[in-house]
């Protein structure tokens, strides 16, 4: 299976990465694209309800749970101290899609763009020092750059930006 066309957007907290991810995915299904995601945590998560079945599953000493129904399933893995998973080990558990968007994962060297916003609780600049950050997207003027300057809520564009970079195919009727 060859590997699918990734893009990443990159930020500090608040910075508004999962707006536009969350716009960026809407835009782009809208356009006929199989979209997948991968949003990494900085911090211990979980997407299950204690008492449901598979919190018990888990808390009982099961290495993966996965939930299935007739809409959708889910397959949750504890890592049970071992190390967190490489960002390739992650994407290639992924059906194939026209897409990964990618939020988080701000050191991977993938193309992404940088998610900047006056109320992020850091301001300092990513794109300096990152040099797979390709353009950035802020709610405030941004004239420190020499990369491309998009309107945090101009989705469209930043759409076409990223289809544009990775040579999206386009998708015909």
């Amino acid at each position: 299976m060859s590997t699918p066309r990734v893009f990443g957007i990159a930020g500090w907290k608040n910075s508004g990465k999962t707006g536009l991810a969350v716009r960026l995915v809407e835009e782009f299904t809208r356009r006929g694209y199989r979209i997948s995601t991968i949003k990494h945590a900085h911090h211990d998560f979980d997407i299950d309800k204690v008492g449901a079945d598979s919190y018990r599953h888990r808390q009982a000493g099961a290495h993966e749970v996965t939930i299935v129904s007739g809409t959708r399933f889910a397959i949750m893995h504890e890592l049970r101290g071992e190390p967190e998973p490489a960002f390739e080990d992650i994407l290639s558990r992924l059906a194939p899609c026209d897409l990964v968007l990618i939020e988080g994962y701000k050191r991977e060297p993938i193309p992404k763009i940088e998610a900047r916003r006056l109320e992020a609780a850091k301001r300092e600049p990513l794109a300096p020092t990152d040099p797979h950050i390709c353009a950035i997207a802020a709610d405030h003027p941004v004239t420190e750059s020499t990369l491309p300057v998009f309107d945090l809520d101009d989705t469209m564009a930043i759409a076409d930006f990223i289809a544009a970079k990775l040579g999206l195919p386009a998708i015909t009727a």
